[in-house]
């Protein structure tokens, strides 16, 4: 189905207002349009999934100054393409000095509760046959859907656990549950 730039304005819209929905829309929809313009970048799997965790973090942190005027991709390309440069100008500094001081308020958009559809289908999976799936994605979203749903640590805990800022826990939780709905949708 082809999705209308009036989808696309509609779910930004819907963003602005904080709903969980459209941060995963928008997360899903422009995903490997980012990842695929870092991994041009960076030649780096690892490295170009990081860059593209963050720029969806600083992207929904900072929905509210997305301007109509330009298209939402260019706009997270731009955000996308500084971060990069950030992290090669810091290279040797601490992967932690490039968090985002977002307030408490804009932190609290991606929400903490309503079961997505992924989380239902997680949750339905026979504990041996979830494990095998999770042994499927990347370690580092291994570690964030270990720490929510086998620790069920809620994600200013995982935020402390990993030393990661909030907003890039959530992002990589929503990416985590998508990959393994997908897992568990093709074996299905």
């Amino acid at each position: 189905m082809e999705i209308t730039s009036e989808e696309i304005a509609r779910q930004i819209e819907k963003a602005k207002k904080g709903k969980q929905g459209a941060f995963k829309f928008l997360l899903d929809y422009y995903w490997n349009e980012v990842y695929g313009f870092q991994l041009k970048r960076v030649r780096n799997e690892h490295e170009a999934e990081d860059i593209t965790i963050e720029t969806f973090a600083k992207a929904f942190d900072k929905i509210e100054t997305f301007d109509e005027n330009y298209t939402f991709p260019t706009w997270l390309v731009a955000i996308s393409k500084n971060i990069q440069i950030d992290k090669t100008r810091k290279k040797n500094a601490s992967i932690y000095s490039n968090t985002t001081d977002a307030s408490n308020e804009q932190v609290q958009k991606i929400a903490d509760h309503s079961p997505t559809p992924e989380d239902e289908l997680i949750r339905e999976q026979n504990l041996a046959e979830l494990l095998r799936y999770i042994k499927q994605l990347k370690p580092h979203y291994q570690d964030v859907i270990n720490l929510r749903y086998f620790q069920e640590m809620s994600y200013n805990e995982i935020s402390e656990t990993l030393e990661e800022p909030l907003n890039n826990i959530k992002v990589r939780l929503l990416r985590a549950r998508k990959l393994l709905a997908e897992i568990i949708t093709q074996k299905g």
